[in-house]
């Protein structure tokens, strides 16, 4: 299991982005040498993980339990296929792309060392919006993300530190529950009624997905 590389963005002005001021972080390139890692703060006023990488909509991007984005270059590839078209690193806007760590099937709480120094863990799936349809730029893209479920993964920062490209990726933590970045997504896009499975990851679950989780037991139980 292997980084394979580090994108960073920086703000871009675009016609497909409901940021008022029309600006988004999503186009991110990788960058060369090492890059420094760092929980940001909470959502809402802090952005990306990343040192040098932009997030421009504070209220649905950014913050602790958002900090790091990870997608497979395996599932990358699958859309190119797909779609019959090429995808290059970071162009889901990723900051790490892998290879050889199935991303989407990571369980919530799964804790990852990258390089020496590094440890994230995974919180949850990526919901997609208006402007990652307009970033790729194909027709229905939302949907058809939806219906895929390839997520990828958010990840907080548990050890602060610097990776680069090339660094080894270890999993030096496996939850014993089922709870995926998938599920989280699947629950909390399509298919409500897994929501209380979710609550089995616990403190882990990315905070707004174990309050619609707890929020649907009340409701409907268990």
């Amino acid at each position: 299991m292997r980084l394979l590389s580090v994108n960073v963005g920086r703000p871009k002005a675009v016609p497909y982005t409901d940021q008022p001021e029309g600006l988004t972080g999503i186009d991110k390139r990788p960058v060369e040498g090492p890059v420094r890692v760092a929980a940001p703060g909470p959502k809402g006023v802090a952005g990306s993980g990343l040192a040098g990488d932009a997030v421009c909509h504070l209220r649905h991007h950014g913050g602790d339990d958002q900090a790091v984005y990870a997608v497979a270059r395996e599932d990358l590839d699958d859309w190119e296929r797909e779609l019959g078209r090429t995808f290059a690193d970071g162009a889901f806007g990723e900051n790490l792309t892998t290879t050889g760590l199935d991303v989407s099937g990571a369980r919530i709480g799964e804790r990852w060392r990258i390089g020496p120094q590094v440890v994230l863990e995974v919180t949850s799936g990526r919901i997609p919006c208006r402007t990652f349809q307009g970033h790729v730029g194909e027709k229905g893209w939302v949907r058809r993300f939806t219906q895929k479920a390839a997520t990828g993964a958010y990840l907080r920062v548990i050890v602060p530190g610097e990776i680069r490209a090339g660094d080894a990726i270890e999993i030096v933590h496996l939850p014993e529950h089922e709870v995926t970045a998938r599920m989280e997504f699947q629950a909390t896009t399509t298919h409500r009624e897994l929501l209380p499975q979710l609550l089995a990851a616990g403190e882990a679950l990315h905070p707004e997905a174990l309050a619609a989780a707890r929020k649907y037991v009340e409701k409907h139980g268990g």
